[in-house]
């Protein structure tokens, strides 16, 4: 939880991580979603909350700490934690504030009878795209994607500019570097994703 405090102090404008949900329905955050020694791993959707160790901290932590004054982009990594993350969300009124993520666009757009006010990211690659980049694109718009979520490789300003045709937003993911930073602000991406805030702050000033 001190990671997020720490990203706020140096002027994060939203945090990110992954959810999973617990054998008693507790949405929580980690990474790889397994826990235990290597000999007796085993997933977080088989584990109690309260056997989980203290470094998965549940996402209703978090929202006691940012409340609603900062963008919460979650990956949801097992979609039964999906209705769970709204209500966490909808428990603090932060629900337009979380950006739900994932691969697959027809689950993704499937939570919007969760809630209207949550926005709806499709996290993919241009491999697993159906058809040309436009067609794909077009097709997610019309399914109720709002936002393209690309590694930061995969986007040109041509691709930028042709998502906001359709009235989306383009993000990039794993953007560590000035070079990449300073590109992708160039082209016109909304938002990005990456671990050096004080780098993502700094390429920011240089545009202002």
């Amino acid at each position: 939880m001190e990671s997020f405090r720490l990203a706020l102090r140096l002027g994060a404008a939203g945090l990110e991580s992954d959810v999973w949900i617990t054998s008693d329905g507790v949405a929580v955050l980690d990474h790889d979603g397994v826990v235990g020694g290597r000999l007796r791993r085993r997933p977080i959707s088989e584990t109690l909350r309260t056997d989980l160790p203290e470094h998965i901290p549940p996402l209703a932590e978090l929202f006691s700490v940012i409340g609603t004054d900062v963008d919460l982009s979650l990956d949801i990594k097992d979609p039964a934690a999906a209705a769970e993350v709204v209500a966490c969300a909808r428990d603090v009124g932060a629900e337009h504030r979380l950006w739900m993520c994932h691969p697959d666009r027809e689950l993704v757009t499937s939570w919007r009878e969760l809630s209207a006010a949550i926005h709806l990211v499709e996290s993919t690659r241009v491999t697993r795209f159906d058809g040309s980049f436009e067609r794909h694109v077009a097709a997610s718009a019309a399914m109720g994607v709002e936002v393209i979520n690309l590694h930061h490789s995969e986007w040109t300003g041509g691709q930028i500019a042709l998502v906001h045709r359709f009235d989306m937003l383009a993000f990039g993911w794993d953007a560590q570097f000035d070079r990449v930073l300073d590109g992708l602000l160039d082209a016109g991406i909304d938002g990005v994703f990456s671990d050096h805030v004080d780098r993502m702050t700094s390429a920011l000033d240089r545009i202002r």
